[in-house]
């Protein structure tokens, strides 16, 4: 999940803010992408991406975990299809909210006032443009950054995975209440942890966010 994450940050403001500045057919072919990746569950396409990559061409093992302290090249290795399940979905849909944002904020007048005063593209993009474009870009990622855990589930089946959600789907099958409590404690703490860092983020990037 943190890979997932990290990657989601980095993808989603490339190709949402890409696709809000050239517009065209490269935006179009983005819209496209991204609601076909937003569309498919990741259930869906880590079982796609066995067939693919690691039965049909056998480059990524199917199922197994490598900790990173053991071996970090195996480590990158057994956790790149699970990754690449997650991160699709979790792309798709924080890059369309980001390309919204982006768009919404270039047409204000105090885009214009700056542009015409003759601001360069460049800073007038990294400096205000996306510092404006924060708020919705952040809480999207809070959102899929919850999401994740759902898709964490069925992931972790797939490719046979130690975590939370392979742990909280056997402890029902056993009837493990504790364990299932425990597990739904852990997930709460982490629902309000992860909403109080984005609105924090969201405050620090944003002064209009922030209340006196």
């Amino acid at each position: 999940m943190i890979a997932t994450l990290i990657l989601t940050l980095l993808l989603s403001v490339a190709i949402g803010v890409t696709a809000a500045v050239y517009g065209g057919w490269l935006d179009r072919v983005f819209q496209f992408l991204t609601v076909l990746g937003a569309a498919v569950p990741a259930f869906i396409i880590a079982v796609g991406l066995v067939f693919a990559f690691a039965i049909a061409l056998p480059l990524f093992p199917a199922t197994g975990y490598v900790a990173l302290s053991d071996d970090p090249a195996a480590w990158l290795h057994s956790i790149a299809l699970p990754v690449i399940a997650l991160l699709i979905g979790s792309v798709a849909s924080a890059a369309t909210q980001i390309r919204g944002a982006v768009l919404d904020v270039q047409g204000r007048d105090f885009v214009r006032t700056l542009r015409a005063r003759g601001i360069p593209e460049r800073p007038l993009l990294f400096r205000h443009v996306l510092r404006s474009a924060s708020g919705p870009g952040l809480t999207v990622l809070s959102l899929q950054t919850i999401a994740l855990l759902g898709g964490a589930v069925f992931v972790e089946q797939i490719f046979a995975l130690p975590g939370i959600g392979q742990l909280a789907n056997t402890s029902a099958q056993q009837g493990d209440v504790p364990i299932v409590m425990g597990i739904v404690l852990v997930t709460i703490v982490f629902v309000l942890v992860v909403n109080l860092l984005g609105d924090l983020a969201n405050a620090a990037l944003n002064p209009k966010a922030r209340t006196r």
